[in-house]
């Protein structure tokens, strides 16, 4: 009896633990923060910083190339995701498939790609693919981001599709589905709830990798604050702004995923 209350008063106090805890690790950031920067004898000038999200002259709304970035970061963003899961799915596929060809060709491009680094495969794709393809800077950017994050979104899919219990298959089978059938109507629509946390991570990579598009001088967000630390020289403040805006977006695609992952039916729901 004792043990029990012990634990119910454990349960009920846990909470208010929790959040003093949370307070506790605030505070201390806040006092690393603020003990850091009296020490570089910088001069904060945070009033300087709104104008470059934008203006207002004669009425009219003008963004400004904070929000300028912003814009092309998820523009950027968008596009390398959706191709993204477009690569990673069918390496998955080409993975799992009964052609030798097809398999080598997709383990081929995964380890290649999951094991060199993106800026070395951002230049090559921007020097030697592009002029090829006739692509201009931004879609280079995009491409190089969709194969290098392909490669990663094609293990999480075919994890994902391993993970569904054999049973799932044969039932798929036994009403005389073709595999492509079993595929689009069974396996995959099970896959997909499975594989939505470690995609939403995928993505949140996506989002930060997105940043070193200004080597090539996508205006991107990073491009812009860049030129704007280049002609203000607020470095801190501009940096943090950058940073604050990324953490806007990735922490936006975690709670979107979550609220979608809530709205999917549950797992393990055979055909029928």
């Amino acid at each position: 009896m004792d043990t029990n209350q012990s634990s119910r008063l454990k349960d009920r106090w846990r909470p208010a633990f929790d959040m003093l805890a949370f307070l506790a690790v605030l505070t201390g950031l806040g006092w690393i923060v603020v003990e850091g920067a009296g020490h570089l004898h910088y001069n904060w000038q945070w009033y300087r910083i709104p104008p470059y999200f934008y203006r207002i002259e004669a009425g009219g709304f003008y963004a400004g190339p904070l929000l300028r970035g912003l814009a092309v970061t998820l523009e950027l963003t968008g596009w390398s995701l959706l191709l993204t899961l477009g690569l990673g799915l069918t390496a998955a596929l080409l993975q799992r498939s009964s052609s030798w060809a097809g398999h080598a060709l997709a383990r081929l491009y995964v380890e290649m790609v999951r094991n060199t680094p993106l800026l070395v495969q951002l230049y090559l794709v921007y020097f030697i693919l592009a002029p090829i393809l006739d692509l201009d800077r931004f879609m280079a950017a995009v491409l190089a981001l969709a194969i290098f994050e392909g490669a990663f979104a094609a293990e999480i899919f075919r994890a994902g599709i391993e993970a569904i219990p054999r049973g799932q298959w044969e039932a798929g089978c036994a009403l005389g589905l073709s595999p492509y059938a079993v595929y689009r109507q069974v396996i995959l629509p099970q896959a997909i709830r499975l594989v939505l946390p470690p995609l939403t991570g995928l993505g949140v990579s996506l989002i930060k990798h997105s940043a070193l598009v200004s080597v090539i001088a996508v205006a991107d967000l990073t491009t812009e604050g860049r030129n704007l630390i280049a002609d203000t020289f607020m470095t801190f403040e501009l940096w943090f702004t950058i940073a604050a805006l990324y953490l806007a977006l990735t922490t936006s695609l975690s709670l979107l995923v979550s609220w979608l992952e809530h709205r999917l039916p549950a797992s393990g729901t055979g055909p029928g």
